[in-house]
This record gives structure tokens, C-alpha cells and sequence, in this order.
């Protein structure tokens, strides 16, 4: 004999008011209309007050904060970043003491350079390589390989010798460099090479030792900065999709081994698509200790770090 199917409840269903029923959407949520003449505070303030435009506010809240409480906003970014035009906008960010440390890799200094000496950057790869020419601008070899074993020997950072050449030099541009401005303001600007990564390596007047040691002085420094981050502090990284993230990482490390707390940190990653070392390494990890949050934003960077810029500028 075959079991008959169970019956289906008779009980009716259940309805409640849409005035009192709980709802994730608010109008007080929604964005204000658009004014023609109308100040970017006002538009700023009038964006929606839901997801990314809200985090973005949150943001920028945080680091107005870490300002106040003079905690570091430390500012990692790839090369992309100069390449897309953001140079002023982080010159800027330094001299009204929004950004306090810049970290950047190989090929953000060679690009800063570039464009200090001969206003213009970004080869045509494909161009360039069948041309058997990719990489081999004289000058670029010339001074950044120079100035790596200068500052080997003197046991300084990269960026900080950078900065200072720069800044000393009769470059036409010099004042669009990020490495001379920060130099000039005194803040810490390091970069981490990568050995082979870049164009400079190509040259025969390469010391790879000496862009090693440097480069080694300015993790040193990096992880000094990271070490007062706790109670306030701020890191964005800018596109650099696995450098900066390691990097990041092993300062933390080395932070939390000698015992220094990382509470209260506000972590930013801010990329063109989602990648999983920005993820994990700067959203997450940093992260882990009471008080902290991170936020993810996705865009493209010439568009997203002026509209964070004038946001932080018009900050009353």
C-alpha cells in the first residue's frame, strides 16, 4: 500500500503592513537631485547614502580623523597611478597633510622621473620591443641606476635620495615629482623594488645589490610607519595588485612580533577589478585587531582619487 503525499497546511498565509515591515532602503537614503552651478561639497554630501558612496564618505571621515589624531595615512600605489595623470592630486594630498607617507614600486619612481625630466612617460611596448629598443631610454638608466648606488653607500632609502636628486636637479618638471615634493615636505616616500621587474635592470650600469640594499633601508622604514598606524591610522593602496600587499604584510608582521598592537585601523584598496592580494593582505589582515574596518573600492584610479582628493579638500 503507497503512503498518500502529506497534506499541505491549511493554515493561511500571513501578510504585514509594508509601513512596518523592516526594509534595508529608506528615502532619506537617496541621492539629491543634480544642480547645474552647484558646489562639489553639495554634491559630495548628496550622494546616496547607500553602499559604495556611503562607504566612500565613511572614508574619507576616517581619514580626516586619522588627521586630528595625527595617526599616519600611508598611500601605497602602483605605477598605473602616475600614468594616468594623478600626480598633482597626490602632490596635493602631501602639502595639506591628508597623505603622510608614500610607498610605491620600481616602476612608480621610474615613471615619477620621467616625467620630471622630460615630461613624458608610458612606452609603446609592442612598438618598442620589436624595435629591440623597449626599455633602453639612456637617461632613465643613467640617473636611477646612479642614484641606487649612491644611496647604497650612503646607507640611504631610495625614495629619500631620489627625492633629494630630484628636488637638486635644474629638471624642467621637477616640481611634478611626487619623490621631490615628498622630499621637500618631509614626507617618507620608499620604494620596493622587485630585482628584474623593471627597465633599469636592463642597463649595464645596473647594480642589483645596490637597488637591493636600498631598497632594503626603505622596507626598514616602511615598517616603522606601518608600526604607528595602531589607534587611528590609514592605509589605501592605489592598484598595486601583489607588491604592496607583501610588502604590507611582512611590516605588519614584523610589527606584531616585537608586540606593537595594530587596533583601530582603517584599510582601503582601491583597483579596477577586485584581485585577491589586495584582498586578503590589505583589506583583511590588517584588519583582524578590535576597532578596525576596511573598505573595497572599485574604479578606475583617474577618476576616483580626484573625486577622494577634492572630497578631503573641501573637508571642514
Amino acid at each position: 500500500m503507497t503512503k498518500s503525499a502529506p497534506r499541505r497546511s491549511d493554515r493561511p498565509l500571513r501578510f504585514v503592513s509594508l509601513k512596518t515591515r523592516a526594509s534595508k532602503v529608506r528615502l532619506e537614503f537617496l541621492g539629491s537631485e543634480p544642480k547645474k552651478g552647484g558646489s562639489f561639497k553639495s554634491f559630495f554630501n548628496g550622494l546616496p547614502a547607500i553602499l559604495a558612496a556611503q562607504n566612500l564618505r565613511e572614508f574619507v571621515e576616517a581619514v580626516v580623523n586619522a588627521k586630528k589624531k595625527k595617526r599616519p595615512v600611508l598611500m601605497m600605489f602602483g605605477a598605473h597611478v602616475i600614468k594616468t595623470g594623478l600626480s598633482r592630486y597626490i602632490i596635493t594630498l602631501m602639502e595639506k597633510g591628508w597623505v603622510t607617507a608614500l610607498a610605491t614600486n620600481g616602476a612608480g619612481v621610474i615613471h615619477d622621473f620621467e616625467l620630471a625630466f622630460a615630461g613624458q612617460t608610458s612606452e609603446d611596448v609592442p612598438a618598442q620591443l620589436k624595435a629591440g629598443i623597449f626599455g633602453f631610454a639612456r637617461e632613465t638608466g643613467q640617473y636611477l641606476n646612479g642614484w641606487a648606488r649612491e644611496a647604497a653607500g650612503l646607507g640611504s632609502g631610495l625614495g629619500e635620495t631620489i627625492g633629494q636628486k630630484i628636488a637638486a636637479s635644474r629638471f624642467p618638471n621637477r616640481r611634478m615629482s611626487l619623490f621631490a615634493r615628498a622630499y621637500g615636505l618631509g614626507v617618507p616616500a620608499t620604494v620596493h623594488a622587485a630585482i628584474g621587474t623593471d627597465i633599469v635592470y636592463q642597463h649595464p650600469n645596473c647594480d642589483g645589490g645596490a637597488w637591493g640594499q636600498a631598497s632594503y633601508t626603505d622596507f626598514k622604514r616602511l615598517t616603522e610607519i606601518v608600526g604607528d598606524l595602531a589607534g587611528g591610522g590609514v592605509i589605501m593602496n592605489w592598484g598595486s595588485a601583489v607588491l604592496m600587499p607583501e610588502v604590507l604584510l611582512k611590516a605588519i608582521a614584523i610589527n606584531r612580533n616585537k608586540g606593537r598592537r595594530m587596533d583601530k585601523i582603517t584599510a582601503a584598496n582601491f583597483d579596477m577589478i577586485p584581485q585577491y592580494r589586495p584582498r586578503v593582505n590589505v583589506l583583511e589582515r590588517p584588519t583582524l585587531w578590535s576597532g578596525s574596518r576596511a573598505f573595497n573600492f572599485i574604479g578606475h584610479h583617474e577618476i576616483l582619487l580626484p573625486l577622494v582628493s577634492q572630497a578631503l579638500v573641501e573637508h571642514r
